[in-house]
């Protein structure tokens, strides 16, 4: 009999866990990968932005494996309310959770529950059309923005708020983003973060879009550099980043008129969210080293803030009947084993760090555990039921599986719906997505 594995998430991790289930058992392995949309590919469709379609092109490689007689796509089944985990694990030699960590860390601040303050996970995902956040409905009819991080999230964010019509094109952005942003009145974007150039988290592509647009341009303070000489002890990725940076400041001595500016407030620590109903500013700490450590420094100021976006990162949603690490904001696991035939992968293990790349030898590394779990007798030899178990289960309650084959034909009708210059315009709600599958 087959070695029976359900994956739990179909975005990066999920699928190049699949392919390394192919490596491993050829035929021998039947893999089914749930998710609670109707539509795969996770983090590829909904957190990449959506002018980065090259990147999108990942998804490609995984429709391979997708199409696979032994791998199944099965759509549109939440995991804790359609079907229990431990029925899963009944069911399933393994079970991998390869679930991501779609939700915001939160930043902890009075002021964090005022109107027109989001999570980055909500903002991206309105903007690339998440049916979950379809209906955020945030106010850009305002002046000043504040981003709180410094990652490649918050450039993201910041260059969607700061892109013409004109310079979306050939993007997947959704319309009703679209019509917000063609709308907008901003003119000020902050980015604030907590340490000086040396520590930001963004990467050179990314830094270096924001000196490319058409009515922005990034705006550095001088004094906020460290000095030059200090870079040499960079890595390289790091030191590009922040001679970008640089050239950022010097810039400031020939400064043009632009439309918007970014604004890079490094060494700012934000304190509170201030307003009356509705965010009106920040209130901040400045920050310093002192003796190798980063302390507050008691100066405070205040910055106007008609709309702020937090982008300080994610956590996995909890699975009940699944051990959490709560400070992690991850499935507490050794490397991966969560407990004897449950396994986690991708963010979902390591929290959300690395690359979309980075979830290939994550994925290899956690089959090649349950090939030598199978092979010492930690878990039973293959025999569980697998896909003909759970297909029988989703007969008896009712389950409405969307599998790859319906994806296409949602695809496809998502393709020529698209205005000129898009590749496709994206359904943002489930019921529609459903509906084009028939």
């Amino acid at each position: 009999m087959p070695v029976t594995i359900a994956i739990v998430g179909s975005g990066p991790a999920g699928y190049y866990t699949a392919e390394a289930a192919q490596k491993q058992w050829g035929d021998d392995v039947q893999v089914d990968i749930f998710d609670r949309m109707p539509v795969p590919y996770g983090l590829i469709r909904t957190g990449v932005a959506p002018d980065h379609q090259s990147i999108k092109g990942v998804s490609r490689r995984y429709e391979k494996t997708a199409l696979s007689e032994n791998i199944r796509f099965v759509g549109n089944v939440a995991i804790g309310t359609d079907i229990d985990i431990s029925k899963l694990r009944e069911l399933y030699d393994a079970v991998i959770l390869a679930t991501g960590a779609p939700d915001d860390r939160r930043l902890g601040l009075a002021g964090e529950e005022l109107h027109n303050v989001f999570g980055s996970a909500a903002f991206v995902g309105w903007y690339n059309g998440h049916p979950a956040f379809a209906g955020l409905d945030p106010d850009l009819s305002v002046r000043n923005a504040v981003i709180i991080g410094m990652g490649n999230v918050a450039l993201d964010v910041a260059r969607i708020l700061a892109k013409s019509e004109a310079e979306f094109a050939g993007s997947d952005i959704v319309g009703h983003a679209l019509d917000r942003l063609k709308a907008s009145r901003v003119e000020r974007i902050t980015i604030l973060g907590r340490r000086g150039p040396h520590a930001i988290a963004m990467t050179p592509k990314e830094l270096g879009e924001l000196g490319q647009l058409e009515r922005a341009r990034p705006v550095v303070d001088p004094a906020d550099l460290p000095p030059e000489g200090s870079d040499d002890a960079l890595e390289p990725g790091q030191k590009k980043s922040v001679t970008l940076i640089r050239q950022f400041a010097e810039a400031e001595a020939d400064r043009k008129k632009s439309d918007i500016e970014i604004v890079f407030d490094f060494f700012a620590s934000p304190a509170e969210i201030v307003g009356n109903g509705k965010v009106s500013g920040v209130r901040i700490e400045r920050t310093a080293f002192a003796g190798g450590r980063l302390v507050g420094t008691g100066n405070f100021y205040s910055i106007p803030a008609d709309l702020v976006i937090s982008c300080i990162g994610y956590r996995t949603a909890p699975i009940e009947g699944v051990p959490f690490d709560d400070r992690m904001g991850r499935f507490d696991n050794d490397e991966g084993r969560i407990s004897p035939g449950l396994y986690c992968v991708g963010w979902a293990r390591r929290g959300p760090t690395g690359t979309i790349g980075t979830n290939r030898p994550d994925g290899y590394a956690i089959i090649g555990k349950i090939a030598a779990d199978l092979g010492s007798g930690e878990l039973p030899k293959a025999g569980k039921p697998g896909r003909p178990g759970f297909d029988l289960f989703a007969a008896d309650t009712g389950l409405d599986i969307v599998t790859f084959r319906d994806w296409q034909r949602i695809e496809q009708a998502e393709e020529a719906a698209a205005r000129d210059g898009s590749p496709r315009e994206k359904f943002v709600d489930i019921a529609d997505m459903i509906a084009a599958r028939d």
